[in-house]
C-alpha cells in the first residue's frame, strides 16, 4: 500500500490494457486502493475504452499515479450508470513501479481478466495441502520493476510476471522466445525469473529496438503479427512462452499458443516500460480423485458405535494407499435438537458453529482415565458395535462417560492455557451454545418460544446464564469442555491430513433448524413464518419440505453477511474444501408457508410474481376460483368412494351445491395431520390414515395460483400446474394464458434477478475463507446458475443417473465439463449396486447404451461392472472424481455380501429418515487389503489424475487416457478458458 508521507511528487502514467469480451451496453472500469483509480469506489474508478485488435476486444485507459507507488486493483464490468454487473473473482492485481522511472513516463500494464477458477490453485486445498511444498519456497531478493538504470532511448523494458502454483522443488522458471533477449527458444539462454513469493516469478528484460526485427503487417495480412492498425510500421518485440526447468534438468514448456508482445515504432507515444502480468503458467489441467463417507458411517476398531474425528487419520491413510487426494464428509455440526434419533439428520443444525458430541472419542479425553471408567468404555464398545448406528444409545453412553471424566479433571482442563486460548477465540458462539443446551435440557425442549422470559435472547440475559456464580455453572462448563475436546480431536485429524497431502472436504448445509441457537440469537436473520424446501424433482414428485426457516437476505446484507462469514471462517479451521449444499438456494429458495407439510405448494424467493393487474389484462379475473382448493362432489366420490360423506363431514363445508371447501380447523396440511389424529379411530377402520392424508393433501393442493400472504394482489403459479384438475377444468383461453405465464415465471422472468442475487450473496461466502468451494447443483437448474458458478470458480456436481441435459437418461462422463465433480452416486440416492438392481429395464438400457453390450446384463452389479462404471468416471475430464466408499467396495466380491439396499445413506422422500448407515468393514482391514487399494490406485494412475505419491509437478503421462486431454481441450476452446490450467 502507498505510504502517503513518502510519496514522490513525480508521476508515472499507467496505461492499462485488458483483452476481455463484453456484451452491448457493458463497460469496464479499473478500480483499486490508489486514489487516482477510485480508492475502491467503483463509481470513481477509471473507465476504460474499447478497441478491436484483430478478433480481440481490448479495453484500455491511462491515469497518472505518483512515482514509486504500490497498490492493488481489480477490473469491473458496469452498465452505463456504473452499476456493477460483475467483477473479477480471482485475487487482486498488484503493481509497484520503481521510483526511478522518470517523471511523466508511460508504463503500459498488460493484464488478463481473473476468473474465480484462476484462483482455485490459491485456495487452501492446493496451497496448503496438495501443492504445499511449492508454496513453502523461500522468496528471493527481487528488485523493483523497471530500474532507472536499465532503460535508454532506444530500448524497451519488459517486466515479466507469471504465477506457478505447482512447481517441483528446486525448479526454476524461464521465459524463452523468438528474440535474442529470450534465447531464441533455448532454455539455457532464456530469461531466468526470480521467485517473489506467493507463487509469483518475475524478471525485467531490456530489449534494444535496434536489435529487433521489423515487420510490415500490410505485407502479411494473414500473419499472426497482424494488428488492427496494420498499416502502421510495427516492430515485433517477441513471441514467447514460460517454461520450468527441474533440478534434474527436465524441462516443461507451457501448453497453448505462443504469447505475443508488440511495440509500435510509428507511434511517438510507444511506452518504453511494459508490464506483462501473464496469469498462470499453462499446463495440462489438474485432475484429482477422492472418496466420500459420512463421519457417522465410519467403522474402526477403536470407535464406540459410530465414526469419530480421530478415525479420520485412518481415512487419510486409506486415501494415500489408494492414491486419493481427498476425503469428503457430510456435515459434522451439532444437530441434537430433539435428543432422539431424529437428530441423526446431519443437515438440521442445532448450531452452525458447534461440533457434534457424537464424534467425540471418549478414550482420548484424558491420559488418566480410572479403570472403572475404562471398563465402562469397553462395555459400551461391545454393546454399540452393531450393524447400524444406534444414535440415541451412542449419544447417551458418550455423554455419560464424558461427564464422569469431566468431574475428575474439570479444574485442570478449564484453567489450562490451551482451553483458555480456545475459549477466547470462540466465546462469541460458545457462550450462547452452552446456555442454549442448558435451557434445552431444563425446559425439555429446544423450542425457545416455550422458554418464558428466556425466549428472547439478550447479551445481559446470556451473561447471567453463564455466570460463574450461577448454580448451574458446572453444566455450562461441561458444554465448553466437550466442544474443546472436539476441536482438539478434529484439529489433530485435520493437521494429519494436510501433512499427508489429503484434502478434507466438509459440507455446508443450506439451512438451520428453526429451534436452533442461531434462530434464538439472531432471529432477525430468518423468516420464521416460512419453511425451506425444493420443488418436485428426481427425488420426490411432491417436492421436499426441509422445515428450515428461509433467510432474511436483506437483513443479512446490512453487515455484509457477517453470520455467513463467521460460519465459513469456523469451518476453515478444519477443512480445506467444502460442498455448498443446494447452491440454488443462493440464487433463489423454494419457500413454503410454515403450515405446509409437503413441498409442492411453494414459491421461489426472490421472484417476480404475477400481479392482479397483469392477469386481468390477460382476461383472468376469478382469483378465488384459481387460488382456493377446487373441490367438486364427483372428486370426493372418485377419491374416497363410499367413505366420501364421512370425510366431507369431518373436513369440508359445502358452500354451494356440490362444491366444497376445507373447514377452518383443517385448511392447511399441518391442520389436516392434526385433525386426522383426532378422528383416527373412526376413519382408520375404513382406510389407512396415511392414505386419507395424501388424498386430502391432493384436494388442498388442487389450485392454480398461490396468493401471496403478504400482498393479496400478487400471485404465483402452482408447480406442475397442468397436473391439477382445477387447471384442466378451465376454459381454453384461461388455460393457454396461464400455461404461458407459468412457463415465463419458472423459466424466463427470474433469470436476471436470480443472477444478481447470487452475485451479491455467494462472493461473501467465497471470500470469507480460502477453502476450495464446490456447489451441489442438482435438480431444477435455472439457466443463470452454471455461468455464475463458472464466473465465481465454483465446481459443480455431476451424477450419472441425474443428468443436467433434459434429453439424456444417463450422463456421459466423457463429456462432463472440467469444472465439475463427477460421481456415479451420492448420499441422497441409492448406491451404484442398489441402483443396478432396482430396475431391470433401466439396467438393460444402461448396459446397452453406456457399456456397449447387446446381451442381457447380469442381475447383480459384479466387480467387473463396478470397475467399468468407476473407470468411466475417473477417466472423465472433470476436475475431481469423488466416489462413495460403498461404490468402491463394489470392486471386490468379498465386500458385496451385504444387501445393496442396506448401504443407502438417505431417502430424500422421507423427512423422518433415520441416518444410521454404518460400513460393515473397518478402516484398518481396508488399509491391509492391498489388492483393493492396488486396484483403485491403478485406476487413478491410469486416468492421468494426480495421486498422493506422484512427483510434485504431477506431470500427466501423455499416453494416459483421454480424460486429461479432453479437459485441456475444453480449456483451449474456452469452456474453461483462463481457468485452472495446471
Amino acid at each position: 500500500m502507498v505510504d502517503l508521507g513518502k510519496k514522490s511528487m513525480k508521476t508515472v502514467n499507467l496505461s492499462f490494457r485488458l483483452p476481455y469480451y463484453t456484451h452491448w451496453g457493458e463497460n469496464v472500469v479499473v478500480c483499486g486502493s490508489e486514489r487516482a483509480i477510485g480508492s475502491w469506489n467503483v463509481k470513481q474508478g477509471l473507465l476504460l475504452s474499447p478497441s478491436h485488435e484483430g478478433e480481440e476486444l481490448v479495453w484500455g485507459g491511462r491515469v497518472a499515479v505518483p512515482s514509486g507507488v504500490e497498490f492493488e486493483y481489480s477490473y469491473y464490468v458496469v452498465d452505463d450508470g456504473r452499476n456493477v454487473l460483475r467483477w473479477e473473482a480471482g485475487g487482486r492485481h498488484r503493481i509497484r513501479v520503481s521510483g526511478g522511472v522518470s517523471d511523466g513516463e508511460v508504463v503500459e500494464v498488460h493484464d488478463l481478466w481473473k476468473t474465480g477458477s484462476d484462483g482455485l490453485l490459491f485456495r487452501s486445498a492446493f496451497k496448503n495441502v496438495i501443492c504445499h511444498r511449492t508454496w513453502n519456497l523461500d522468496p528471493e531478493t527481487v528488485p523493483e520493476a523497471f530500474q532507472s538504470n536499465l532503460v535508454s532511448d532506444d530500448s524497451i523494458v519488459a517486466h515479466f510476471k507469471i504465477s506457478c502454483p505447482r512447481i517441483e522443488e528446486g525448479a526454476h522458471v524461464y521465459v524463452i522466445g523468438s528474440s535474442d533477449h529470450l534465447g531464441q527458444w533455448k532454455v539455457l539462454d532464456g530469461l531466468k525469473l526470480r521467485y517473489a513469493g506467493e507463487s509469483f516469478w518475475l524478471a525485467d528484460c531490456v530489449m534494444k529496438t535496434s536489435d529487433l526485427p521489423i515487420k510490415y503487417p500490410f505485407l502479411f495480412p494473414h500473419n499472426i503479427w497482424t494488428l488492427a492498425f496494420s498499416f502502421n510500421l510495427c516492430i515485433c518485440v517477441s513471441t514467447y512462452k514460460y517454461c520450468q526447468k527441474g533440478k534434474e534438468g527436465n524441462v516443461s514448456v507451457e501448453v497453448g499458443p505462443n504469447r505475443e508482445l508488440f511495440a509500435d515504432l510509428a507511434s511517438k507515444s510507444q511506452p518504453r516500460y511494459i508490464s506483462l502480468s501473464d496469469g498462470i503458467f499453462r499446463e495440462m489441467p489438474w485432475r484429482g480423485a477422492g472418496f466420500a463417507i459420512p463421519m457417522f458411517s465410519v467403522r474402526t476398531e477403536d470407535d464406540l458405535g459410530v465414526g469419530e474425528f480421530l478415525d479420520l487419520k485412518l481415512l487419510v491413510d486409506w486415501a494415500v494407499e489408494s492414491g486419493f487426494h481427498l476425503v469428503q464428509l457430510l456435515p459434522v455440526n451439532d444437530t441434537s435438537v430433539h435428543q432422539m434419533w431424529w437428530d441423526s439428520y446431519p443437515y438440521s443444525s442445532l448450531s452452525v458453529f458447534a461440533l457434534h458430541p457424537l464424534y467425540l472419542r471418549v478414550q482420548a479425553l484424558s491420559a488418566k482415565i480410572p479403570e472403572e471408567i475404562k471398563q465402562e468404555i469397553f462395555e459400551a464398545k461391545e454393546r454399540l458395535n452393531g450393524k447400524a448406528v444406534d444414535y440415541e444409545a451412542t449419544m447417551a453412553s458418550k455423554l455419560s462417560i464424558a461427564r464422569k471424566v469431566f468431574s475428575l479433571e474439570k479444574d485442570s482442563i478449564l484453567s489450562s492455557s490451551s482451553f483458555l486460548s480456545f475459549f477466547a477465540e470462540n466465546e462469541e458462539w460458545l457462550k450462547p451454545y452452552a446456555a442454549f443446551c442448558f435451557l434445552r435440557d431444563f425446559f425439555e425442549t429446544s423450542d425457545h418460544s416455550q422458554w418464558g422470559r428466556f425466549s428472547h435472547y439478550s447479551k445481559e440475559m446470556l451473561e447471567k446464564l453463564v455466570s460463574k456464580e450461577s448454580v448451574h455453572y458446572d453444566i455450562i462448563c461441561f458444554h465448553y469442555y466437550i466442544q474443546f475436546h472436539l476441536h482438539q480431536q478434529l484439529s489433530e485429524a485435520a493437521t494429519y491430513a494436510r501433512k499427508k497431502r489429503v484434502v478434507l472436504k466438509g459440507d455446508l448445509p443450506i439451512g438451520v433448524d428453526r429451534n436452533s441457537v442461531d434462530t434464538w440469537v439472531y432471529p432477525n436473520l430468518f423468516r420464521m413464518n416460512t419453511s425451506t424446501g425444493a420443488p418436485p424433482d428426481y427425488f420426490d414428485k411432491n417436492g421436499q419440505n426441509w422445515g428450515f426457516p428461509t433467510y432474511n437476505w436483506e437483513e443479512m446484507s446490512k453487515d455484509n453477511y457477517a453470520w455467513w462469514r463467521s460460519r465459513l471462517s469456523q469451518m476453515a479451521k478444519y477443512f480445506t474444501a467444502y460442498r455448498i449444499d443446494h447452491i440454488l438456494g443462493f440464487f433463489r429458495i423454494w419457500e413454503l408457508p410454515e403450515h405446509a407439510a409437503t413441498g409442492l405448494v411453494g414459491k421461489f424467493r426472490p421472484s417476480i410474481p404475477l400481479s392482479q393487474e397483469e392477469l386481468e389484462k390477460e382476461g383472468i379475473w376469478d382469483f378465488n376460483r384459481l387460488s382456493c382448493p377446487y373441490i367438486q362432489q364427483e372428486m370426493l366420490q372418485e377419491k374416497f368412494g363410499a367413505l366420501w360423506p364421512l370425510v366431507a363431514s369431518k373436513f369440508l363445508n359445502e358452500y354451494q351445491k356440490n362444491c366444497y371447501e376445507f373447514r377452518e380447523d383443517c385448511n392447511t396440511e399441518k391442520k389436516i395431520v392434526s385433525k386426522l389424529k383426532e378422528c383416527a379411530d373412526e376413519l382408520s377402520k375404513l382406510e389407512s390414515e396415511d392414505t386419507i392424508k395424501l388424498k386430502l393433501f391432493d384436494l388442498l393442493q388442487n389450485i392454480v395460483l398461490i396468493r401471496d400472504p403478504e400482498d393479496p394482489r400478487q400471485f404465483y403459479p402452482r408447480f406442475n400446474i397442468d397436473e391439477a384438475s382445477s387447471f384442466r377444468d378451465l376454459d381454453d383461453h384461461s388455460k393457454n394464458v396461464l400455461k404461458r405465464l407459468y412457463y415465463d415465471y419458472y423459466f424466463n422472468r427470474q433469470e436476471s434477478l436470480w443472477r444478481r442475487n447470487a452475485l451479491k450473496t455467494l462472493p461473501a461466502l467465497l471470500n470469507s475463507s480460502d477453502m476450495m468451494a464446490c456447489g451441489e447443483d442438482l435438480g431444477l437448474i435455472p439457466s443463470c446458475v452454471h455461468p455464475v458458478m463458472q464466473e465465481l470458480g465454483l465446481i459443480g456436481l455431476r451424477i450419472q443417473r441425474m443428468p443436467s441435459e433434459p434429453d439424456l437418461e444417463f450422463g456421459i462422463p466423457s463429456q462432463y465439463s472440467y469444472m465439475t465433480v463427477c460421481a456415479p452416486s451420492c448420499h441422497d440416492c441409492s448406491t451404484m449396486r442398489a441402483w443396478w438392481e432396482e430396475d431391470e429395464e433401466r439396467r438393460c438400457r444402461f448396459y446397452k447404451s453406456m457399456m456397449g453390450f447387446n446381451d442381457l446384463p447380469p442381475s447383480r452389479c459384479t466387480p467387473d461392472i463396478a470397475h467399468f462404471i468407476l473407470r468411466q468416471h475417473i477417466e472423465s475430464p472433470s476436475m475431481w472424481a469423488i466416489f462413495p466408499l460403498q461404490d468402491l467396495l463394489a470392486l471386490k466380491e468379498k465386500y458385496t455380501t451385504r444387501p445393496a439396499t442396506e448401504e443407502t445413506i438417505n431417502n430424500p422422500t422421507n423427512p423422518k429418515h433415520y441416518w444410521r448407515f454404518r460400513s460393515h468393514v473397518t478402516m484398518e482391514s481396508l488399509i491391509e487389503d492391498k489388492e483393493l487399494t492396488g486396484t483403485i490406485k491403478k485406476l487413478v494412475e491410469g486416468s492421468g489424475r494426480s495421486h498422493t505419491n506422484a512427483n510434485e509437478t504431477g506431470n500427466i503421462d501423455e499416453n494416459a487416457n483421454s480424460g486429461a486431454k479432453a479437459a485441456a481441450k475444453q480449456v483451449a476452446n474456452g469452456q474453461g478458458k483462463d481457468t485452472l490450467a495446471s
